[in-house]
């Protein structure tokens, strides 16, 4: 389970992470610090999907048309406040060590958790979607079609 909270300037479309928790069952935690830092590097990963990383292709040769780590955006240590994760250790009854994979549903559930985390920010402004990932110029662009949307 994974919730976000975030502040959003409406108006230059930046998002800032206020918040972040997780918590990650993982029946008996063999070793919690490996665990924790997991799970910090796969919600980084999806934070980097839901709010920078956009991949485009050419569309002849199918070559992707950023080039180097100049032209992809990808996330830094600077973007994220400190994260609370914690262990729920329900032992598996399905091995003898009452053990699960651990640490591996950090970036799936933190694509749409950031992406509603927006979305409710942004409720105020008629916004009810708004495409990955939401760079400053998608995130103002949205408020502009969903406030003139509400107006109209």
């Amino acid at each position: 389970t994974q919730v976000c909270e975030v502040e959003v300037d409406p108006e230059t479309g930046a998002v800032e992470i206020v918040g972040y928790a997780a918590v990650d069952d993982v029946g008996r935690a063999v070793n919690p610090m490996i665990l924790h830092g997991q799970t910090h590097g796969g919600i980084a990963q999806g934070v980097g999907q839901a709010l920078l990383e956009d991949c485009h292709y050419d569309p002849e040769t199918g070559q992707m048309l950023a080039a180097s780590f100049m032209d992809y955006a990808m996330p830094r240590a600077s973007l994220f406040p400190h994260m609370n994760t914690a262990l729920s250790e329900v032992p598996s009854p399905t091995n003898r060590l009452g053990v699960r994979s651990g640490g591996e549903g950090g970036c799936t559930p933190a694509l749409g958790v950031v992406i509603n985390a927006i979305v409710d920010a942004l409720s105020e402004f008629g916004v009810r979607h708004i495409e990955m990932p939401a760079t400053p110029e998608r995130v103002w662009r949205t408020i502009r079609i969903g406030t003139r949307a509400e107006g109209d």
